[in-house]
């Protein structure tokens, strides 16, 4: 009796051991990500998110136009020369460097090695080790791993992003897919865990949105996700977050009330590219389309005797009257720079007249040019949205047109070797 009582212990030790070890196999061939959705069924908390991410890089909103009548090719590669990102590698600001990746994209690479590339600012924002290399080990990191995913710490502190969800959001305009390694000093995940820590995270009535707007439709909409829950179980609609974007006044928002107008187009774009019109509700097209004519009426009669666009843009004509003598010179180049770059993806039936977006160019390529490199480098967040509105009104972005300038001027007969 003793003796097969023996045996049948040795049996369920086998058994538990064999248990153990497909376990032990499963479990190390499964992701980063998907061991944390086990986790969190195990333990009874809400998953990093319920969207399955089947679309694993972001889209990309293209320009709809050429037109050298609005920026020369000569006068963009002086424009673009003006805002390389030629940063120094010690205490290097992520702010500075997610401006330069969303215009200059993740591959880009120069032959100056003081200018940082694409793939060395993505390793900077994305890698832990590289972020301390910059700032030294005592600094606290940007990237904090915790349950739910990866978040980033942001705030007005020059060792962090400045806006919510701004890295996010720039990551997706340069092109940076899901599965992009991550490295935090607690673990090594990917992208895709800081866009579900993101979706978790966003609070509708939180102060700015409009970052979060942009990573989240670039990711989203085409693979036509239009709802997700948050942390707290609310859910969330890209109507929602639509609406969000055009509630309160004008003046309100990120960089003068511009960047919403920039989201909201993006938003009606990507509808008709991925969804049909249908990611978006009738109701909620119909409602951007009405905000963003109201925003060119407002441009229109604001515009200045010079091209620019005063900080007040927002009210329309009688913002000269209204307006601060004091202001900073730097606030006309965010409201020129970001006005001109989302006229670049809307298509005709929003833009004013072409004399406006000419003028308004103008006014933006002879500041920059005039401008010194000094003043440039200080504001290069400002001046970043200029460079990249003028690629977009030459049907291309910043970095195909420099590749594409310097293989001009490398073999100007245009033979090969």
């Amino acid at each position: 009796m003793k003796h097969k009582h023996h045996i049948k212990a040795k049996a369920i030790l086998l058994v538990q051991l064999l248990f153990i070890g497909a376990f032990g196999a499963a479990w190390a061939a499964l992701s980063p990500t998907q061991r944390q959705q086990m986790q969190a069924e195990i333990r009874g908390v809400p998953p990093l998110t319920d969207v399955p991410f089947v679309n694993r890089n972001p889209a990309v909103v293209t320009p709809l136009y050429d037109e050298p009548q609005v920026v020369s090719d000569e006068q963009l590669l002086q424009v673009l020369t003006k805002v390389l990102p030629h940063f120094s590698r010690e205490r290097l600001k992520p702010n500075f460097v997610e401006h330069a990746l969303r215009i200059w994209g993740s591959e880009v690479t120069f032959d100056d090695p003081q200018v940082l590339s694409g793939p060395e600012m993505t390793e900077f924002l994305l890698d832990s080790g590289r972020y301390a290399a910059s700032w030294g080990d005592a600094a606290t990191p940007v990237l904090e791993a915790n349950d739910g995913g990866v978040h980033v710490r942001w705030g007005i502190d020059t060792t962090t992003s400045v806006h919510h969800d701004h890295m996010l959001a720039c990551l997706a305009e340069a092109g940076v897919g899901l599965d992009r390694p991550v490295f935090t000093t607690a673990r090594r995940t990917n992208l895709q865990q800081i866009l579900s820590e993101a979706l978790r995270d966003l609070r509708p009535d939180e102060r700015e949105t409009e970052w979060s707007v942009m990573g989240f439709v670039l990711y989203l909409m085409p693979q036509q996700t239009t709802s997700w829950h948050n942390s707290e179980g609310r859910r969330i609609t890209l109507d929602m977050l639509a609406d969000r974007l055009m509630r309160g006044h004008r003046k309100k928002g990120v960089c003068l009330g511009t960047h919403r107008i920039y989201s909201l187009m993006a938003m009606l774009r990507l509808d008709d590219e991925f969804g049909g019109s249908q990611t978006l509700s009738p109701a909620t097209r119909s409602s951007i389309l009405h905000f963003l004519s109201g925003a060119r009426d407002l441009m229109i009669a604001s515009q200045e005797a010079d091209g620019s666009w005063p900080p007040n843009w927002y009210d329309g004509d009688r913002a000269a009257e209204k307006s601060d003598p004091s202001e900073p010179f730097y606030r006309r180049v965010i409201a020129t720079g970001h006005h001109l770059e989302w006229l670049a993806i809307a298509p005709r039936e929003l833009h004013p007249p072409q004399d406006v977006i000419r003028r308004a160019a103008e006014w933006m390529i002879r500041n920059t040019l005039e401008t010194s490199q000094d003043v440039i480098a200080a504001n290069y967040t400002y001046y970043s949205h200029a460079g990249n509105a003028l690629a977009l009104w030459r049907g291309t972005s910043p970095s195909e047109f420099w590749k594409k300038s310097h293989e001009v001027s490398a073999n100007p007969s245009g033979q090969s070797d």
